[in-house]
């Protein structure tokens, strides 16, 4: 064999960026939108079919948080392992198992079972998607995560134009009709992925794998980026829970508000390619910095006022910060690590956006039940968020000193 050959054999040629790309996108709508962030637009009429409570909805949005945080970390070792096309296949069939069981449960027992089962499929399929994608393309970090994370703003359009047109056409059976088109969506992208992903060969045993991720958990910057990535978890999913609700208890018809989404959706498909590129640019830290900053701002205004324009600038604001507080945060967690140990680098910044899901739905819902509001709920998280824009900040000092 020629030293060509041998040369193919060990580095194989890495796919299309459009490719990877195009499943990126396609996996995080399914993993990250329909499997996590969707709930809150379903809850409204799901909530007031079964019969539950605000604090019994808010519950089973944590026990997807419980199930998406307890293998978060077996999922990158997995990933590892046995490649990431494996696990994200995985996740697909957990997300799938997932959504078919809550288009038909009634009991509450085993609706809490399908969302754990959701908390797996996320854990299975975003993180190795991330490890993937900057394995293939290491000099474009940002910009493929970027793209990718543009699924979100997608889901989040197709989510606020699907989900109110079908439970207001059929009230009691239309978020049912919703789970069950989420559980297709899985099952397609899961046959795509089985068809066309390709993971870079990477083998690590279980000694390294452990020393790795005791290098890693010892970096000042990357438990920064941990803690910072705690402050977006908690206060994204407060607000994909509930801002939703907030909007039609402030007497905004249900059809603008889900409107309202799908804007957010929009721009978020531009903003997550956009701020890719611009965070390869100007530097993950300074982009993250601008991002918590609008961040803050968008859950501080309908504290103030709440009303129809400023819930629209809530949703104009979210859609151009949050695809680039994920892409910030996941390459910036991975820039000051050795290139072999990003996957772990990843992995364990994102334990902490899993506890702050985890953390958010409990809390917010008992503030909600007990207040009989929402405003002190998305005070705390402008409050939470001011913190992350300071953290934020104080990162930059790493990247300086490595540079």
């Amino acid at each position: 064999m020629s030293t060509a050959e041998k040369q193919s054999d060990s580095k194989p040629e890495r796919p299309s960026i459009v490719l990877l790309i195009a499943l990126g996108m396609l996996s995080t709508l399914v993993a990250v939108v329909f499997a996590r962030l969707a709930y809150g637009l379903v809850l409204p009429s799901m909530r007031e079919n079964l019969g539950l409570s605000y604090a019994q909805a808010a519950n089973l949005g944590t026990v997807t948080a419980i199930g998406y945080l307890s293998v978060l970390l077996y999922a990158g070792v997995f990933a590892g392992r046995h490649g990431s096309k494996k696990a994200i296949l995985l996740g697909m069939l957990f997300a799938c198992a997932g959504f078919s069981g809550l288009s038909v449960s009634t009991n509450y027992g085993l609706l809490m079972m399908c969302m754990v089962l959701l908390g797996f499929g996320t854990a299975f399929t975003f993180t190795p998607l991330i490890s993937l994608l900057g394995s293939w393309y290491p000099d474009r970090r940002g910009t493929v995560i970027g793209f990718a994370n543009s699924g979100v703003g997608i889901g989040m359009l197709i989510s606020g134009a699907l989900v109110p047109a079908l439970t207001q056409a059929n009230p009691s059976e239309g978020w049912r009709q919703v789970w069950m088109i989420f559980a297709l969506s899985a099952a397609i992208t899961g046959l795509l992925i089985a068809g066309f992903l390709r993971s870079p060969t990477v083998s690590q045993s279980g000694s390294s794998l452990k020393q790795g991720l005791l290098s890693v958990y010892r970096s000042p910057h990357v438990v920064i980026m941990g803690l910072i990535y705690g402050i977006v978890g908690l206060t994204y999913i407060v607000q994909t829970l509930f801002m939703y609700s907030f909007t039609l208890a402030s007497d905004v018809p249900a059809i603008t508000a889900g409107r309202l989404v799908a804007l957010m959706g929009i721009i978020s498909v531009f903003a997550g390619p956009a701020w890719g590129v611009a965070a390869d640019r100007i530097g993950h830290a300074n982009a993250l910095v601008i991002c918590m900053l609008m961040a803050m701002l968008s859950n501080l205004l309908p504290v103030i006022w709440s009303t129809t324009p400023v819930f629209a600038l809530h949703y104009i604001l979210i859609g151009l910060s949050i695809s680039g507080l994920f892409t910030s945060i996941l390459a910036a967690s991975t820039s000051t690590v050795q290139p072999h140990l990003a996957a772990m680098a990843v992995s364990f910044v994102t334990v902490f956006f899993a506890l702050g899901q985890l953390i958010g739905p409990a809390v917010a819902g008992v503030l909600i039940e007990w207040q009989q509001d929402f405003r002190l709920s998305f005070g705390l998280c402008a409050a939470l968020l001011l913190l992350g824009t300071a953290l934020s900040h104080r990162s930059r000092r790493f990247l300086i000193q490595r540079s």
